[in-house]
């Protein structure tokens, strides 16, 4: 199973904002829909072997930790991951862990805390950084995770524990949009057969 952490400082914690269909007004949420995207769709058919997750610390109550997987059952589609997200965000309940739709759960845990989960289960963690070591060259097993940031980029203040539980790697000497890095690493994957 492959996790993608996706974080944003910016993003709404509430459907209301999602309303407007404003998308740009709602924390950079296009950038969010596009990373899922490409984490979970492919041509005519769905990445079921992939756990997409959004951290939110955006207004009016950071931080909230959607996780995605499609299952058989999940219906999803392209046109409508904003409606998604917005029910998502809705079906909030305080102190628990709900499951929205077959494979959509909503949370409060911070971003530290969902990356500190993954690793405690054992999961490779890596951290996209320009900075990092090739992708091509770095050992991956079955169960990676790879986090990444939105436009504003990851949390400075935990980027140092952060950098203690996860190997930085990078995808190459450009800079590229979240959702490119995404497709990218995916496609490194599909190629390793992981």
């Amino acid at each position: 199973m492959r996790h993608f952490v996706y974080f944003s400082k910016s993003a709404s914690t509430s459907g209301n904002a999602l309303s407007g269909g404003d998308l740009m007004k709602a924390g950079r949420m296009d950038i969010a829909i596009h990373s899922l995207i490409q984490g979970v769709f492919l041509s005519h058919d769905f990445r079921k072997d992939v756990v997409f997750h959004f951290v939110f610390y955006g207004m009016p109550d950071p931080p909230k930790h959607l996780e995605i997987q499609v299952k058989d059952e999940t219906v999803i589609s392209k046109k409508d991951i904003g409606i998604l997200i917005k029910k998502m965000l809705y079906k909030y309940k305080q102190g628990e862990k709900t499951e929205v739709f077959p494979g959509c759960f909503i949370e409060k845990k911070s971003f530290l805390g969902v990356v500190e989960e993954l690793s405690e289960q054992g999961k490779d963690v890596f951290i996209l950084d320009k900075k990092g070591e090739d992708l091509r060259a770095i050992k991956i097993t079955n169960e990676p995770v790879f986090i990444l940031g939105d436009h504003e980029g990851l949390p400075k203040k935990e980027l140092k524990r952060l950098k203690q539980i996860a190997v930085p790697v990078s995808v190459g000497p450009k800079i590229y949009f979240a959702s490119q890095v995404v497709a990218v690493v995916n496609n490194e994957l599909d190629r390793r057969e992981i």
